[in-house]
């Protein structure tokens, strides 16, 4: 079978955007002489996506921004969006010494964070839906950034939106985007001169050292550099588990008054050694009480490691008044090495077996869009329209090999009183070769979408409509042979509808209808008679309704939500399309700076995650696995009065009970969390020092974090316990 090569536009798309362009064109030259071809000084802003306006305002306080972008629609500010999402700002990740994307999540109470199946790979519940971190778009473009973990010092912004986003965004290549999406943005060089350097330690011994420099040079300032630099390296707070991190990146800009262009290139390098792993429960076991939060069950053998290369180029030229369009490119190449081994309880005494499991892994991802925005006036009804092409390919290379994992074969530990094994042979399933994996599968995507927001009564009333075309092709390959074993071919056209009303200045209510969009499922298990039978794609839909309020200096956002999503399990030996799990919720979030010195960041989400249609009727009903019932945070932090440059923080979390298993016999406790914090600003000579220090779960909880995710199994997650955190950094 002939394989297709990577697709970017088709001849429609192409004919849409051109027509687009044709009209913005058009409109602009009725109402506007031509531009004069001077090169004169503009002033610069710094912007991540090669935009003219640059990033969306910061909201008071500085810790969250106005807006941010809405998929192909983009920047746009959070009065007139027709969704509930957050942007958090480089000031929250410096003020809170964030490490990862995860970390930054912590403030969000429509999300929780997870693990992938067996790994260490970040993965985040939004609205009681997994979105692994293969679905993390870094300035819109899916698949650019390492899989597993994204340290922040990469990051300007971490934008979460939350709900399903097929038609904004696209399928996500790792099946998410159902409850939410993430969208990460790269740092720039602002017009100030930038040279800052920081040094840090952590519990356990872990060192930091960062440089972060921005400059902007050439005629008016046009160019900018910003150059990232990181090491970490030593142990934790959890016993003899070892992390190690080397980062550099390199983010490049050019503003040419009518046209901007942007590129980026990253290099990541994150290893683990006897990281604390995951635990599994077998059914009918009760739920194991939480460890010592600093105990360490993981074997000193295992190990995961994760390389990455990573670089972007994206380009918009203003072709009229009103009339934009741009392109964007981005590329990586990513390797995996890993040495796993995840106990399986059980007893409720503590009573483990383990296996090892081996695998390596090579990913070379490229995509891509193109797009085009205009806004004109028709009679008394403004039109902002958006047309967008985009592309996505992945080849991934994968091997594995296992010890026994048979219950006669796996080696015996205990989860209180952890035993140390001699590492098994990794020889009793082998696929592939872990010296030179061989191609598994690829995933290639394609999509075009068109939407108009129609602007009314004096632009109180805004309505978008829209519609993507989506198609997924994903083919699978035996890990020994390298022959093609499925090929998976379909498409899916992704609406939208959406009403933002504003009654006031100061309030928005809104309402939409938007879809997530999966590819189809691959029929597999023991015993299935239809092993290998193909799925289309599975479609999830939402409705919300939401109100916002901006009081200016400090905002508030609620959303009531429903989202289904069909789930697949096998019935009488046939697997299929057997379920669904419906997840119905209120959120509410607040942010700002209510009185002078006083940040606030915060809300509440109640979820309820019901299993329907489920094999028999059984579990109807039931609580879907790994979603807690109430998800509470707030983030307060205060400008000490009379001490100039002194300020405290501190951030209360909580999670309610969730169940491991579908039938909800085995229940996972709720838990709080309290984490503190205080930093010292003080001025040397034309030299600024801030002193930072953290302590993270203040008063060493032990607690299960989380109790599932990947493809709706449960397994325990264990919280990190204190962990003490201090740093100075120096701003040239």
């Amino acid at each position: 079978m002939t394989k297709p090569a990577f697709p970017l536009t088709s001849i429609t798309p192409i004919a849409c955007a051109a027509a687009l362009l044709a009209a913005g064109a058009v409109h602009g030259q009725e109402s506007d002489s031509p531009a004069p071809q001077t090169l004169q000084t503009v002033v610069i802003s710094a912007s991540a996506d090669a935009s003219a306006e640059g990033l969306t305002k910061a909201y008071s306080g500085g810790q969250v921004a106005r807006g941010g972008r809405v998929g192909l629609l983009g920047n746009v500010d959070m009065m007139d969006t027709p969704f509930n999402a957050t942007s958090y700002t480089q000031q929250l990740l410096q003020d809170q010494q964030t490490h990862s994307v995860a970390d930054v999540l912590q403030n969000d109470p429509g999300v929780r964070v997870t693990r992938g199946f067996g790994n260490y790979q970040e993965m985040y519940v939004i609205r009681g839906f997994a979105a692994n971190s293969d679905d993390l778009a870094y300035n819109g473009l899916y698949g650019i950034l390492p899989r597993q973990y994204v340290a922040t010092e990469l990051l300007e912004r971490v934008e979460v939106f939350r709900g399903a986003s097929a038609f904004l965004n696209g399928a996500a290549p790792g099946g998410g985007g159902i409850g939410g999406s993430i969208n990460l943005l790269p740092k720039r060089a602002g017009n100030a001169a930038l040279t800052s350097v920081t040094a840090g330690v952590e519990s356990g011994g872990q060192g930091y050292a960062a440089a972060d420099i921005g400059r902007r040079f050439g005629p008016g300032d046009r160019a900018g550099i910003r150059i990232n630099v990181v090491r970490r390296d030593g142990d934790t707070a959890v016993d003899r588990e070892q992390r190690e991190l080397s980062l550099a990146s390199v983010g490049l800009d050019w503003n040419g008054g009518n046209y901007r262009l942007s590129a980026d290139v990253g290099y990541q390098d994150h290893r683990l050694t006897a990281a604390r792993p995951s635990v599994n429960v077998n059914a009918g076991v009760p739920v194991p009480a939480v460890p010592d939060g600093g105990s360490n069950y993981a074997q000193p053998w295992t190990h995961s490691n994760e390389r990455d290369t990573f670089g972007t180029l994206r380009g918009e030229l203003d072709l009229a008044k009103d009339t934009v369009a741009w392109a964007a490119f981005g590329a990586r190449s990513g390797q995996e090495s890993n040495i796993l081994a995840a106990p399986r309880v059980a007893a409720a005494d503590g009573t483990a077996a383990m296996y090892r499991f081996d695998n390596e892994r090579k990913d070379t991802v490229r995509t891509g869009e193109v797009g085009a925005r205009t806004r004109l006036r028709i009679g008394t009804v403004g039109h902002a329209i958006s047309a967008t092409a985009t592309g996505f390919w992945n080849d991934s290379r994968n091997a594995y090999a296992m010890s026994n994992s048979t219950a006669a074969g796996m080696f015996r530990t205990n989860l209180y009183a952890p035993v140390d094994a001699v590492a098994p042979a990794a020889t009793y399933i082998v696929g592939g070769r872990l010296d030179a994996p061989g191609t598994t599968g690829k995933t290639i995507l394609s999509s075009y979408a068109i939407a108009d927001t129609l602007s009314l009564l004096d632009e109180r009333l805004l309505v978008t409509v829209g519609l993507r075309h989506q198609r997924i092709r994903d083919y699978s390959y035996n890990y020994n042979t390298g022959a093609e074993t499925s090929a998976y071919d379909e498409s899916r056209n992704t609406p939208v509808a959406a009403v933002v009303f504003k009654p006031s200045k100061q309030v928005s209510v809104y309402a939409n209808y938007i879809e997530g969009l999966q590819k189809g499922m691959t029929a597999s298990g023991t015993g299935v008679i239809n092993l290998g039978e193909t799925f289309a794609p599975t479609v999830s839909r939402q409705k919300e309704i939401g109100a916002k309020y901006d009081a200016g200096t400090i905002g508030f956002s609620a959303a009531a939500f429903v989202t289904a999503q069909p789930q697949a399990y096998v019935v009488d030996n046939v697997y299929g399309l057997n379920g669904e799990q419906r997840n119905r919720g209120v959120e509410m979030t607040v942010f700002g700076q209510p009185v002078r010195g006083l940040r606030l960041l915060g809300g509440v989400t109640f979820i309820d995650a019901e299993q329907r249609r489920t094999n028999g009727g059984l579990r109807d009903g039931h609580d879907a696995v790994g979603v807690p019932d109430r998800q509470l945070n707030l983030n307060a932090d205060w400008d000490v009065p009379g001490m100039r440059g002194l300020a405290l923080n501190g951030r209360v979390a909580y999670t309610s009970k969730q169940y491991l298993d579908g039938a909800n016999l085995q229940q996972v406790p709720s838990w709080a969390r309290t984490d503190v914090g205080i930093r010292y600003l003080a001025s040397l000579g034309e030299r600024t020092l801030t002193l930072r220090a953290r302590i993270d779960n203040l008063f060493d909880r032990d607690y299960w974090a989380s109790a599932g995710g990947a493809s709706g199994a449960g397994y325990l997650v264990q919280g990190t316990p204190r962990t003490v955190a201090v740093s100075a950094t120096l701003e040239f």
